[in-house]
């Protein structure tokens, strides 16, 4: 599954990344160390190897022994072997701490391949000289091989063997790492926990940082989600954005000014056409009527008449909602608010649909005393709407159902009808205006499709709604809800 979050990717990114530089860093810094640390031991090896340069006496490496305990073990006990062979390979003195299975024997000096140094040249014996000096008589000191390190494991531990090998005799050191080991082990503990730390604080300052970088889309998305009618004038300001997003800002801004500009002009025009016809309407509404009372009772030309007059009242009709619809479209529909007995304005209506459609079965349930704050004259616009569209709509000898209840704070008005099924495609267009289920829109059923738009307008301007209810099969139902206070 891909992740979505760009914010998270982006902390994810960052963590994987700095965990890949901690780990190694940590990583070759423990080599490092742990390199240093083993260099530093050849280092005290070699040294003590250099004070076995001259032949001391057998008795004496006891002595030599003693010292290489105090010299690599000062602060803790570090088990230390020692093996001294002679030139021929004969044992002069080997440590008790020699475990059995550390080759610190003529085996290992084979390993090592140490070599003895060339036999000097002869010499004519110096002369002798009276001196009290004893330096003066010993005899020269001759360089020895350099000396060979390496690192043996064994069943006690590991070790650390330096061996060289001079003139007089063979001399093998060996030092355990436990002590390495144990500060290699702490070095490795510490980064074990603080690599995770680490982690943990970089994914939290990441996912901070990013969320801080993308803040400003956050705020194009907050605009995004109020752009409506109302919102259009909605800005981002651009003054404290980072650079990044400054251009994606202004453009947005201008987007949303074009989209006021040409809204607004749209409004205006629905408006203003519909405020236009309605005055040439009016009179020639007029004009007909009183013609229609001029002739002839019966005759072919009050006919006429009668249908002209029929489709002026229609057209006029579209015009009162298309002028409602432009308002609530702009935000400016206004509301003339007292309080409305909806239990006796559901009650009037059912009266007029049992007569309107004495075909149809009509059942209430209206609870008692149900008001709200409203304009009167919207709200009945609503309910003819819907009672009408449950007429037109409906079955032959159908039935229609009323139940209006309120809660603490809301009513609820739920009008259904026996009717065919909606088509899924056209249950999500039922509020576009000039929609109508008829796609010949023939006059086989009144009606041109702005009904339930401007009952669903209306039912918005009081904070409430309108929706169409998901219903079983052979029905349709709309509910209206509406704040039982109106806070403007």
């Amino acid at each position: 599954m891909k992740l979505r979050s760009f914010r998270l990717r982006i902390a994810l990114l960052s963590t994987a990344l700095a965990g890949s530089a901690l780990v190694g860093f940590g990583a070759v810094s423990w080599f490092q160390i742990y390199n240093a640390q083993i260099s530093r031991l050849d280092a005290q090896l070699f040294n003590q190897l250099m004070r076995a340069t001259r032949p001391p006496e057998r008795e004496r490496w006891q002595f030599y022994g003693d010292s290489l305990t105090y010299a690599f073990g000062r602060k803790t006990k570090i088990p230390i072997a020692l093996l001294v062979l002679d030139a021929n390979g004969n044992a002069l003195y080997q440590s008790n701490e020699v475990p059995g299975d550390l080759n610190v024997n003529r085996l290992l000096l084979r390993r090592l391949e140490l070599t003895p140094l060339p036999p000097s040249p002869k010499r004519e014996p110096p002369p002798k000289l009276e001196s009290t000096n004893p330096s003066a008589l010993a005899p020269p000191l001759i360089p020895p091989r350099p000396p060979r390190f390496v690192t043996q494991q064994t069943a006690t531990g590991t070790w650390r063997i330096g061996a060289a090998k001079f003139r007089h005799v063979q001399v093998a050191i060996a030092v355990s790492l436990q002590a390495v080991n144990q500060e290699m082990a702490t070095i490795r503990n510490i980064f074990l926990v603080s690599i995770p730390g680490a982690l943990v604080l970089v994914a939290s300052g990441a996912w901070l940082v990013s969320g801080g970088a993308l803040r400003p889309i956050g705020q194009l998305t907050g605009v995004i989600q109020q752009v409506t009618v109302k919102g259009l004038d909605q800005r981002i300001p651009i003054g404290t954005t980072d650079v990044e997003f400054v251009e994606l800002i202004r453009v947005f801004n201008q987007m949303l000014e074009r989209l006021e500009r040409s809204f607004t002009q749209a409004s205006r025009f629905s408006a203003d056409a519909a405020h236009e016809l309605k005055t040439p309407l009016t009179i020639l509404q007029g004009e007909l009527e009183r013609t229609l009372q001029q002739v002839k009772n019966g005759s072919e030309m009050q006919q006429r008449l009668s249908n002209l007059l029929d489709e002026v009242r229609r057209l006029s009709g579209i015009m009162r909602k298309l002028l409602l619809l432009s308002l609530a479209d702009a935000g400016q529909m206004s509301l003339y608010l007292v309080e409305v007995d909806m239990s006796e304005l559901l009650i009037e209506m059912v009266e007029d649909v049992e007569l309107l459609a004495p075909h149809l079965s009509v059942q209430t349930d209206i609870s008692d005393g149900l008001r709200v704050q409203g304009d009167r004259d919207l709200l009945i616009q609503v309910l003819q709407n819907l009672l009408s569209n449950a007429i037109k709509y409906n079955l032959p000898n159908g039935w229609i159902q009323i139940h209006a209840h309120q809660t603490q704070t809301t009513l609820h008005v739920t009008i259904a009808n026996a009717s065919i099924d909606i088509p899924v495609s056209d249950r999500s267009r039922i509020f576009d205006r000039f929609h109508r289920g008829d796609p010949a829109r023939t006059r086989k059923v009144e009606g041109i499709g702005l009904g339930l738009s401007l009952a669903r307008e209306i039912a918005r301007a009081h904070h409430g709604d309108l929706i169409l209810d998901s219903t079983s099969s052979g029905q349709t139902a709309f509910t209206l809800t509406l704040p039982i206070t109106l806070h403007t």
